[in-house]
Order: structure tokens, then C-alpha cells, then sequence
């Protein structure tokens, strides 16, 4: 691909994931896209990401403010834009770049609540109904993209029918770790548990293949540094009639569990098991099966899903060009990121009325 041909994006937004996460791996598939522009609301945090981003992309251009940002709105020679801005804002700049025709892949949550989400699908469909061609809205949740969860799928019919499911997280997040000071999320309903959570929903989710029906959570605020809650126990129901466990413990202290993840799901006929771990100094998931005969076989897969929800964003948003009626990677859609964070609405709301049983909403 020639640089003419490359489609241009932009990036809203100079943080931590930018600078981390996006321009990295951005930069291992410069030749699948370039980046025209990143923006910030200030110019100095702007230059500090375009600083980075020219190393890969010599003719990034850096802007920041309100004409900015119109600058991007109205430049036609931009197909996407990459939203990477507060959790608390993200909805209503997608709907604003949408509404001016352009793709956009927002970074996760999908939205602060259930509210937000159904106020944002009538936007988004009062907006599609008036444009010629429907502008995709993809959320960034990476986990449906890593390779672990997309193997587990083809092992389903080892574990033979679900009988119980477990999803425990004890998390890190500490005055070490980036994000701890972020601002947003300390002023974000949910806190660390919306935000960090819908990763692991996501993970659950696609792990068992079916909605969770209904929750019942409780929910509390013992580390008095983080926001509230910290600590959620939920117990939930499958619509396949499976029952399953979600415990996260936002800050674990205990080195040995520090980082604990897992996914495991007990069927008839077998176990299996994801977890978070590294390998020969590479962080990813090792999968492990383990039969009714006593084998067990295990694999490791690195991270990449970051990498392969960018990679499937510039191919939808390059096909979606040629106007060929090209439908949309279904696992980025703004309705899948919308279901995680209903799920943890619905286990939020319950733990906030002392574990009552909470229905979750279907979208």
C-alpha cells in the first residue's frame, strides 16, 4: 500500500493508552494506516503525543481546543477517529463525529450507564436514518480480540454442557500503576470497578457465549484510596440456565496474588480455564484444559488484542469506503460494549440495594 492509499485517522486524545498502548501498536501496522492528526483539548499535552507519534507518522499534525477538533470534523480526507478521552465524555464527542460522517472507534467503557447507552443508540440511529451511508461506532474492548479467548471457542465442545462458571479478579491497582491517579475515573460512577470490569465481562461474555440474565451483587468500599466500591462478589444467572460466581478485588496487596485473573468454566465432561500470567517474559493467557480422564493440555498466547481490534478497524472502515455494503466486525460494535457495561450496571445497582436481585438490560 502506497501512503495515498493508507486510510488517515485521527486520535482525540493524548494520555497514558495513547502514548502506551495506541501509538505503539499503531506504529507495528504503519503500513495498513497513517495517522493525520492527534488532538487534545490543551496544546501542550497534543505536542507531547504528536512528539512520540512522528517518529512513526513524519507528517502527524498536532491540534488541540475546540477548532481542533473542527478541524478534524470537517476534514473529509479522515475516515476514522480513535476516542481516547474520558470515560464521562467519550459518548457525546463519538455522537458529534458520527453525526459528521466519520467511523469511530471509542475506547471503552462504552458509556457511564445503562441510561447513557439508550440515549446514545437513539442518537446513533436518529443519526444513521439521515445519512446515506451508516457511519461505524465500534467500541475498543480488546479482550474480545485476544487470541485466548478466540482459541477457547474451539475447545467448547471438550467441556460438554456448562455446570458452573467462575470469574475472579484480584486486581493491582495502586499508587505504583498509572492509572491511579487518573481523575476521571476516580470521578466516575463505578470507579476502578466500571472501568477495569467491563475487560473481564467482556472476557466472560465471549468466554461462555451467552447473556447473563440477572445478578445479584454485593458490593463495598474498604481501601478508602481508590473510589467506592473497590470489592464486588456477585453471583449471576446464564440465560442457558448455568450459575456463576464474578468476584473483583480492585487493589489485591498479597505479591503472590497480586494480578490474579481467571476465567474457568466446569462442564460435564471438563474444565476450562483461562488465566492472565506470563511466559519467557511475555504477558498474555495461558489456557488450560482439563478432561474427565485426568489429561490436562495447556497453551500460551501473548497479548494482542489491542493490535487486532486496530487492525479490524482500519480494514472495516477501508472497506466501508468502497461502499460495498461491508457489515462491521460484530465483536467491536458499540452493542457489544453496551452489554458489558449493563452487566456491571445491574451488579452495581444490586450491591447498592444489599444484594437484591437485579434484572440486567437487554440490548
Amino acid at each position: 500500500m502506497t501512503t495515498t492509499e493508507t486510510p488517515q485517522i485521527a486520535i482525540l486524545g493524548a494520555g497514558i493508552f495513547v502514548k502506551t498502548q495506541y501509538l505503539p501498536r499503531l506504529s507495528e501496522i504503519s503500513d495498513l494506516v497513517s495517522v493525520k492528526s492527534i488532538w487534545s483539548r490543551s496544546e501542550e499535552s497534543a505536542k507531547s503525543a504528536v512528539e512520540i507519534a512522528r517518529e512513526i507518522f513524519p507528517d502527524v499534525k498536532c491540534v488541540w481546543g475546540d477548532d481542533g477538533f473542527d478541524e478534524i470534523v470537517k476534514d473529509g480526507s479522515i475516515l476514522g477517529v480513535a476516542v481516547v478521552l474520558a470515560g464521562q465524555t467519550q459518548v457525546d464527542i463519538s455522537l458529534k463525529l458520527l453525526k459528521a460522517g466519520k467511523h469511530v472507534l471509542q475506547e471503552k467503557p462504552a458509556a457511564a450507564s445503562t441510561s447513557e447507552i439508550e440515549n446514545a443508540l437513539s442518537s446513533y440511529n436518529a443519526i444513521c436514518a439521515n445519512l446515506s451511508t451508516q457511519p461505524i461506532w465500534a467500541v475498543a474492548e480488546n479482550y474480545r480480540f485476544e487470541p485466548a479467548f478466540v482459541e477457547c471457542k474451539k475447545l467448547w465442545a471438550e467441556i460438554g454442557d456448562m455446570m458452573s462458571v467462575q470469574v475472579i479478579v484480584e486486581g493491582s491497582m495502586n499508587s505504583s500503576n498509572p492509572y491511579f491517579s487518573s481523575s476521571w475515573r476516580r470521578n466516575f460512577t463505578g470507579g476502578f470497578i466500571l472501568d477495569m470490569g467491563v475487560h473481564m465481562i467482556a472476557g466472560l461474555r465471549m468466554l461462555v457465549g451467552c447473556e447473563v440474565l440477572s445478578v445479584s451483587a454485593i458490593t463495598t468500599h474498604v481501601d478508602k484510596t481508590l473510589p467506592p466500591p473497590d470489592n464486588i462478589s456477585s453471583n449471576f444467572l446464564l440465560e442457558n440456565g448455568c450459575s456463576g460466581v464474578f468476584v473483583m478485588v480492585v487493589s489485591s496487596r498479597s505479591p503472590k496474588a497480586c494480578g490474579k485473573i481467571f476465567w474457568r468454566v466446569v462442564g460435564v465432561k471438563g474444565t476450562l480455564q483461562v488465566e492472565r500470567g506470563n511466559q519467557n517474559g511475555r504477558h498474555g493467557y495461558l489456557i488450560s484444559l482439563y478432561s474427565a480422564d485426568g489429561q490436562s493440555k495447556s497453551s500460551f498466547y501473548p497479548f494482542s488484542g489491542v493490535t487486532e481490534e486496530l487492525k479490524a478497524f482500519i480494514y472495516d472502515i477501508s472497506e466501508a469506503k468502497k461502499g460495498s455494503g461491508h457489515k462491521a466486525e460484530p465483536r467491536s460494535s458499540f452493542l457489544e460494549g453496551a452489554r458489558d457495561v449493563a452487566l456491571l450496571d445491574a451488579m452495581l445497582e444490586s450491591g447498592s440495594k444489599g444484594g437484591a436481585l437485579v434484572q440486567v438490560k437487554q440490548f
